[in-house]
């Protein structure tokens, strides 16, 4: 994957939110407190490996605002990952659950491990040990984790239970894209891959795309890739490239997405890692970038599309269904370009509806059918997606901007209602 020693993502994340207040009109006083996040945790915690020999481990927790409710926001596992990605991370929470119009702020966690040299029982270990060091700031009424880049459902169980032992009761709230079985709700897995695609129909709609006659490579195949590639594919999309980090899959014609799911299902650390099929070649990260595709669907990290890569992409829209793909400057060359991006903050919010959703359902020991969870979700993207396009048109601005300034103006006013403590 793209990567530069220079980027910031925390730094990124503040352009774009200075560019929105100063559209909106806003003074500094107005959204100053947005510039920080409200609470930064740093902790370091020793695990015995299985081998008996100790390791330390560092984790965060950062909270970026609870103005418009409780905290959310995921943990992800990555041996690289920095407090500034975190706090970018807890910062596009707050935006993505603002533009959808959910009643929480924006969080973050991360663990610096590499899952893929860690055993069942040594993850599981370290997701007891960190629940516990930031145990004080967590909780179904004040900060709910959730699933991200390389956890689970299962991680989230160990969590819940971890929780609820020392709370003395089962508090399955604390925690969202549990295992059904422990209080999860159905549709969370496939649930931000679900946005993307009901996105993509929405931006299909208006460029005068015929979805069935449209193409789309997808850079990421895990949940949220797998599910939007399914679900495109089923409309009609024909899926031309795919990659993880094993590598990059390429067919005119169309992959078999289905097949390609069953094989990473199979594959011990589920990636695509040689898969074979009739008429596939291989290709690099960044051909699959710049093919010339309807939809190009970043769905893997941060930092993906930079000024160094944007002048050669060729899809006539990008619907980013990860965090932070596309770093400021290559915001506005792709602006200049006229290829229209649907920012993260919109397109892969589905996964935090349908937290919130499972949230709900946990607080009202209740439990929704499929067609429920996935009839709502469709019903608040889509009224997402059409307030940003009305401001998109309204200010002639870029649909980035436009979710930006949606987003902001609904957390500053709630802070502008609740006022300054003391």
């Amino acid at each position: 994957m793209t990567t530069s020693q220079s980027y910031n993502p925390y730094e990124n994340m503040l352009q774009l939110l200075d560019s929105a207040a100063d559209q909106l009109g806003l003074s500094p006083d107005d959204y100053i407190s947005l510039r920080s996040p409200e609470r930064e945790l740093t902790v370091s915690f020793p695990v015995e490996m299985d081998d008996g020999h100790i390791e330390m481990f560092t984790g965060y927790r950062v909270q970026h605002s609870s103005s418009r409710g409780p905290c959310k926001g995921g943990l992800r596992y990555a041996p690289d990952v920095t407090i500034d990605e975190v706090k970018a991370l807890a910062a596009w929470m707050t935006w993505k659950c603002a533009v959808v119009n959910i009643p929480y702020g924006g969080a973050k966690g991360a663990v610096r491990c590499d899952p893929s040299k860690l055993t069942k029982k040594e993850l599981m270990q370290i997701t007891r040990r960190y629940t516990a060091m930031i145990l004080p700031l967590i909780g179904p009424e004040k900060d709910i984790p959730a699933p991200d880049l390389n956890t689970n459902a299962d991680v989230m169980g160990w969590i819940m239970d971890t929780y609820s032992m020392f709370k003395g009761f089962c508090v399955p709230g604390v925690v969202t894209g549990k295992p059904i079985e422990i209080g999860g709700s159905l549709g969370r897995r496939e649930a931000t891959g679900s946005g993307v695609a009901f996105v993509t129909n929405e931006i299909a709609k208006k460029m005068n795309i015929d979805l069935t006659q449209s193409s789309a490579a997808i850079q990421g195949f895990g949940n949220v890739g797998q599910a939007a590639a399914y679900l495109l594919n089923k409309e009609g999309c024909r899926i031309v490239a795919i990659s993880d980090i094993s590598g990059s899959f390429y067919r005119e014609e169309g992959l078999n997405i289905q097949d390609m799911i069953e094989y990473t299902n199979h594959h011990p650390h589920h990636l695509l890692e040689g898969y074979q099929a009739p008429g596939i070649t291989t290709i690099n990260n960044q051909d699959l970038l710049s093919l010339k595709v309807d939809f190009l669907i970043p769905a893997a990290k941060e930092n993906q599309i930079t000024s160094e890569n944007a002048g050669k992409i060729q899809a006539k829209a990008i619907v980013e269904a990860a965090n932070g793909p596309t770093t400021f400057n290559a915001d506005t060359i792709l602006n200049e370009r006229n290829i229209i991006v649907v920012p993260d903050i919109l397109a892969n919010a589905g996964g935090v509806v349908v937290s919130y959703f499972e949230w709900v359902q946990n607080i009202q020991s209740l439990m929704w059918d499929e067609n429920e969870v996935n009839d709502l979700l469709l019903k608040i993207m889509n009224k997402a997606f059409n307030e940003v396009w009305s401001l998109h048109m309204k200010y002639h601005s870029s649909l980035r901007m436009a979710a930006y300034m949606l987003a902001l103006n609904r957390v500053v006013k709630a802070k502008k209602m609740r006022g300054i403590f003391p």
